[in-house]
């Protein structure tokens, strides 16, 4: 039986309409959007998906994209504070942004960069890679565990507002793309892993913090 991989709940709409055919599920519980087990990507397509991008510190767009992330989030860090780059991905910036700040950023990378983080972090920085959980929960098990209590936790990823529109959405085009958060699937991850909300910015930059 298929369950929610957030809230592992069982009540949910089978048939969102998606782009290029896609049908995804939404949980009624959490309201995440998610693909289906039978259709999730294998990881020689993730890999060469994402090898597609052309993402660098020398590639001024991507630059600025990051710095959505990044601005909003200065302010609760710390000078000096010691973090990671959540799902760096082959050509890790973020975290060279940050160091130029004089914050220290480690990476990883499931993929990439796959020796598992060790310790705990003043920050984690997750962006564009929440939408690639096969499990979220999991994965948000993880992110809770390498933060110290009054870490900060930066989440970019698209968040959706109405299933009519998912079917026209760019976001949903992308294979590997295989969840969307919806903002009260934010506040049910808050309540669900001792997370405060501190700030949802321009239905993109979520901003957590471990109590």
């Amino acid at each position: 039986m298929e369950v929610c991989p957030l809230c592992n709940f069982v009540s949910f709409q089978s048939k969102v309409q998606g782009p290029k055919g896609r049908l995804f599920h939404l949980c009624d519980n959490c309201m995440l959007v998610f693909e289906r087990k039978s259709n999730l990507p294998g990881w020689n397509e993730e890999k060469d998906r994402y090898l597609e991008h052309e993402n660098s510190i020398h590639q001024e767009g991507y630059v600025r994209h990051l710095n959505q992330a990044i601005k909003p989030a200065l302010k609760y860090l710390k000078q000096g504070a010691k973090g990671i780059d959540y799902g760096c991905g082959p050509v890790p910036t973020l975290n060279k942004l940050l160091d130029n700040k004089g914050f220290y950023c480690e990476i990883y990378d499931p993929i990439f960069f796959p020796e598992n983080p060790l310790g705990t972090y003043d920050y984690v920085f997750a962006t564009e890679c929440f939408e690639h959980f096969f499990r979220p929960a999991h994965e948000l098990q993880k992110l809770w565990g390498l933060l110290k209590p009054g870490g900060i936790l930066v989440v970019m990823t698209q968040l959706w507002n109405d299933t009519a529109k998912i079917k026209s959405w760019r976001y949903a085009t992308d294979p590997t793309h295989v969840v969307f958060y919806h903002e009260q699937t934010f506040r049910f991850i808050a309540a669900h892993y001792s997370l405060e909300t501190l700030e949802i910015k321009n239905d993109r930059v979520v901003i957590l913090q471990k109590k």
